[in-house]
């Protein structure tokens, strides 16, 4: 009698698991890698998309005149020279230009941090009758363009005596601001727990020591988040610089760098792009330095909706 024997299979080690198919499992994990890859790549490109311009920037504010003007504008630079800060400032009163633009931002940011976080108070923190119709009202100025005021405007201002001024381009500033600023500060109120307010409240606090006890120091990150929002685009403004200011002695920066186009459209590059280089590194210092909280700021107040 004869028998067959079969091979023997070799038994699995202790502690591991047989080796089987691919399941569900593994195949998740290669999509998550894959996934977490490709936003790796997305976020490097996006990051050299923002950051090459202000290299290049910077690169060509110190690039020799002839450099520049002999070799291609892109190619790297081959020698580096600090006189175009020089010439920049001998082509244009730019310490004047900055001063004007510091006074404007700073006073439009005080304008809308003031009324936007008392008017959010209002309306999300005290409560009235028709509060929602009244913020409606206010957002519906973010999907106003600023160009319709223009004419309005500047006829209202020659009426009053205000044209060539500081205020004639804080108000318009402030005004087309607000919407945003009263949005995220009511985002951020929302947060914040009634019972806070009404154990306040039976102390005997009235509404505005409630403000100024609890409301004012809880909203720091958010004052933060809206003066950097918004002094970005104040700073960089043209539109109402440009229509509103009659003289040297009050034209801001946007405005001021049109003097260092020449005659005949002749323009000194590396110069402008050194004043170019002064007027954007002070709003850079103050994004670095409050970046965490102007991040905190958006995360606790602008995500509530």
């Amino acid at each position: 009698m004869t028998s067959t024997l079969l091979p023997s299979r070799p038994l699995p080690r202790p502690g591991r698991r047989p080796a089987g198919p691919a399941g569900p499992t593994t195949s998740r994990g290669g999509r998550r890698h894959a996934y977490r890859v490709l936003s790796r790549v997305v976020v490097a490109l996006l990051t050299v998309v923002q950051v090459y311009p202000l290299v290049w920037l910077f690169l060509s504010s110190v690039r020799a005149e002839g450099d520049f003007a002999s070799a291609h504008p892109f190619s790297p630079p081959t020698s580096f020279t600090l006189d175009n800060f020089a010439r920049a400032f001998d082509h244009a009163d730019l310490g004047r230009y900055i001063l004007n633009s510091l006074v404007v931002t700073a006073g439009a940011d005080v304008l809308i941090v003031v009324c936007g976080m008392m008017g959010a108070y209002a309306l999300q923190v005290l409560g009235f009758r028709f509060s929602g119709a009244v913020r409606g009202l206010f957002l519906l100025g973010i999907v106003v363009p600023v160009q319709i005021a223009l004419v309005p405007l500047f006829v209202d201002y020659a009426g009053v005596g205000l044209l060539d001024t500081y205020p004639a381009m804080m108000i318009p500033l402030a005004g087309f601001g607000l919407p945003m600023s009263l949005y995220l500060f009511s985002s951020f109120f929302g947060y914040v727990p009634r019972e806070t307010y009404e154990a306040a409240s039976l102390d005997g606090a009235g509404p505005y020591r409630v403000f100024a006890r609890i409301t004012l120091p809880l909203s720091v990150n958010t004052i933060v988040t809206v003066v950097m929002v918004n002094s970005i685009f104040i700073w960089n403004d043209f539109v109402f610089a440009n229509t509103f200011v009659l003289s040297e002695g009050h034209k801001t920066i946007p405005v001021g760098l049109q003097n260092y186009i020449g005659a005949m459209g002749k323009t000194d590059w590396t110069a402008t792009f050194a004043g170019v280089c002064v007027t954007v590194t002070p709003l850079l210092l103050l994004f670095l330095v409050l970046n965490k909280a102007m991040i905190y700021g958006l995360e606790s107040g602008a995500t509530k909706g």
